[in-house]
């Protein structure tokens, strides 16, 4: 009786804290985002050490009922270092973005709040070698989600399946999106008004309800193999990542003496000369977690074996 209330009590505090997680993801972080441009851009570094601080409450909230263990502190700060140095490394070298797949991969192996953690610490620390601005807090919150939600979509990590290489497993995400994408295209033929532009918000949008769709057919039962991690590195990086920022420059361009109005043909403008970047920076990030994502994902959990840390 007594083991089966302790799992009750940890599954009650696990919704507890995704629930929390959530609300600060998707509510609280994009109101301070927003509210600390209007008021004043160059305020950017208070808002990025606020997102900070609403990253640290849900992963402390998993050592509620424990004490931390060294260990996990440790395996947390060497992924947020291993990702600011071959993400600037890469970035001088070759143009592959492969800290955002080091994210993905952190939220894959330590669980959607240390996913998070890690990208928005791992943004901040990258944008004091790569520049720091208005545009920091949202690369944090991009980096972020992208760690939470790859968590919170793959089931637990498989040795064995690491070396499966099956599309058919993840067909389902990939029908709800290119469903979106279809529908993308109908409302592009179909629209009224001036609005013609198939190439630019639409792939966004209708990209992004494909994606939430898929996650939410196949929540934590997503296959850890090659395929299926450089597919969802592909879509989430392109749709939120792309989507995310090209929001954000328009955004910090209205807010700029000379820069563009914040309208709708503007939104449009962006987000059609937006998709060139996102598609390369997508691809390169697939690419590096389908080349690399196994071998670091079999690390990552032989040393979760070896020393005791689940997530």
């Amino acid at each position: 009786m007594a083991k089966s209330y302790d799992l009750t009590q940890y599954e009650a505090a696990h919704r507890k804290r995704t629930l929390l997680s959530a609300l600060l993801i998707f509510l609280a972080m994009p109101v301070t985002i927003f509210i600390g441009i209007q008021f004043d851009q160059n305020k950017y570094m208070i808002i990025s050490v606020l997102l900070l601080i609403y990253t640290m409450l849900p992963f402390f909230m998993v050592f509620e009922n424990r004490k931390p263990k060294a260990r996990e502190i440790v395996l947390i700060a060497m992924m947020s270092a291993l990702t600011v140095c071959v993400h600037i490394f890469f970035h001088i070298t070759l143009p592959l973005q492969i800290g955002t797949a080091m994210i993905i991969i952190s939220g894959i192996s330590l669980g959607p709040e240390a996913g998070f953690l890690i990208g928005a610490i791992s943004r901040f620390v990258c944008n004091f070698y790569m520049g720091q601005g208005p545009w920091t807090p949202w690369q944090m919150f991009c980096w972020g989600i992208l760690g939470f939600l790859a968590g919170m979509a793959f089931n637990k990590v498989d040795l064995d399946q690491l070396k499966s290489r099956n599309f058919k497993l993840i067909m389902g995400p990939v029908i709800c999106i290119l469903f979106g994408l279809i529908i993308a295209y109908v409302s592009y033929q179909l629209w009224p008004g001036r609005d013609k532009s198939l190439i630019g918000w639409r792939l966004y949008a209708f990209g992004l309800l494909g994606l939430l769709a898929g996650m939410l057919l196949q929540r934590k039962r997503l296959p850890v193999d090659g395929i299926t991690l450089a597919v969802f590195t592909f879509f989430t990086t392109f749709i939120i990542y792309g989507g995310i920022m090209n929001l954000c420059a328009l955004v910090i361009s209205a807010g700029t003496p000379g820069g563009n109005s914040l309208s709708l043909e503007s939104m449009r403008v962006l987000y059609i000369s937006g998709v060139p970047y996102d598609a390369f920076h997508a691809g390169s990030a697939a690419l590096c977690i389908f080349l690399f994502g196994n071998s670091i994902i079999r690390k990552l959990e032989r040393i979760k074996i070896k020393y005791g840390i689940y997530k």
